[in-house]
């Protein structure tokens, strides 16, 4: 019952992130700026075929398998080799794996990946909404791994 939940909650992120991208493209001229909150974000449509700060252009194949890997590895694990992950922990793998998809989906229908929030504030790459779940699902997962499930980190006995 609860991979199905989790999986529920992948998807729901899948569907808001399909769903801005979906209004952005429909709605904001590729490059053109609209300020969402002003001097902090703004929301500017950019097709990247990359990954993070469109590293490996072009390598659509790479995140494919990469993604493939992954929804195996989730899995197995799940369903055959348990490790000792807390319930938040698979939270932070469902959000994690919900953005993936979302960006995943993306490079198989359209090719690229749609991006669109730029912080005003700083100087920083344009991201989307997967991008968002993908970064804060990974530093919850490693700082709660690190910081309070020790279990994870101690070796069976044998």
């Amino acid at each position: 019952m609860q991979f199905l939940i989790m999986s529920l909650f992948a998807l729901g992120i899948v569907g808001v992130d399909q769903l801005v991208k979906y209004l952005v493209v429909a709605n904001i001229p590729l490059f053109a700026d609209v300020s969402f909150i002003p001097g902090f974000l703004g929301l500017t449509y950019v097709r990247n075929t990359g990954a993070a700060w469109s590293m490996l252009q072009g390598q659509s194949w790479l995140f494919i398998l990469v993604f493939v890997i992954m929804t195996v590895l989730i899995f197995a694990e799940y369903f055959r080799f348990r490790m000792p992950f807390t319930t938040f922990e698979r939270w932070c793998i469902a959000a994690i794996y919900g953005g993936g998809l979302g960006n995943m989906l993306d490079r198989v229908f359209r090719g690229y990946v749609v991006d669109m929030i730029k912080t005003e504030f700083m100087d920083f790459p344009i991201f989307n909404i997967a991008d968002c779940f993908i970064t804060c699902g990974c530093i919850l997962l490693i700082l709660h791994l690190l910081f309070f499930n020790k279990a994870f980190w101690k070796e069976e006995k044998k």
